[in-house]
């Protein structure tokens, strides 16, 4: 746990970006998540819903090409399925990899276990106003107040936009 809040510094819950309660978002229609900003968005009918601040892979430049490399991928997915059974408070399942992201790994294992997750369960109910360091395998990590609003907002089949 002393490991974990190291790694995100200070906390705090996080301002909503709209005036919005979070059991009032609407079902989002795309999720767009820049890298370069550790910023994930909900977005609807073209606009930004919601935004929050994520931790990436341990190597967040570049796209994921094999298991194992502490990347975090780069392409369009789509949400396939979700868990409450993980150590981590809720997850939802990314659709990586596709078609190309095989062929890009030449012959090498692709990884396969991407998710939006948050944060151990024990860490409560709070989110990080910003991650300082990635810390994942590869995963988009949020606060656990984040994954309770991105679940409710988003239906498996939505699809996710991963950007550099």
């Amino acid at each position: 746990m002393l490991m974990i809040a190291l790694l995100l510094g200070p906390l705090a819950t996080a301002a909503p970006a709209t005036p919005l309660e979070p059991d009032e978002l609407p079902k989002v229609d795309r999720i767009v998540v820049w890298k370069s900003k550790r910023e994930l968005d909900l977005m609807l009918k073209g606009i930004v819903i919601r935004a929050y601040p994520i931790a990436l892979g341990n190597h967040p430049v570049g796209a994921k090409r094999r298991k194992g490399d502490g990347r975090t991928p780069e392409g369009v997915y789509v949400i396939d399925s979700r868990t409450r059974r993980t150590a981590w408070h809720r997850a939802l399942h990314i659709s990586y990899p596709n078609a190309g992201d095989r062929i890009r790994a030449k012959g090498a294992n692709p990884g396969g276990d991407i998710f939006i997750h948050g944060m151990p369960a024990s860490f409560g109910r709070k989110d990080p106003v910003r991650f300082f360091v990635d810390w994942t395998d590869g995963c988009i990590a949020v606060g656990n107040i984040a994954i309770e609003e991105i679940w409710n907002a988003v239906d498996d089949g939505t699809p996710i936009e991963i950007r550099p």
